[in-house]
């Protein structure tokens, strides 16, 4: 099981982060988005062929605006 921002999700182990991206409406070329797998940041550039493992805990942040 992989967790997507604490919550259980339907990614597999071994899907991409691109795959986990695609699944919550969001591609790779997504602008102020950063990924975290296990609490280590996951470059941009790795996210294509990035595999996530057995209980993998993803966290997807986006950046917003305002004030």
């Amino acid at each position: 099981m992989i967790f997507l921002n604490g919550q259980a999700s339907d990614t597999r182990p071994g899907d991409t982060i691109a795959a986990a991206l695609a699944r919550l409406g969001l591609t790779v070329g997504a602008r102020g988005v950063a990924i975290a797998v296990d609490g280590a940041v996951v470059p941009r550039a790795d996210w294509p062929t990035f595999e996530l493992p057995e209980h993998a805990r993803v966290e997807i942040l986006t950046a917003m605006q305002g004030g």
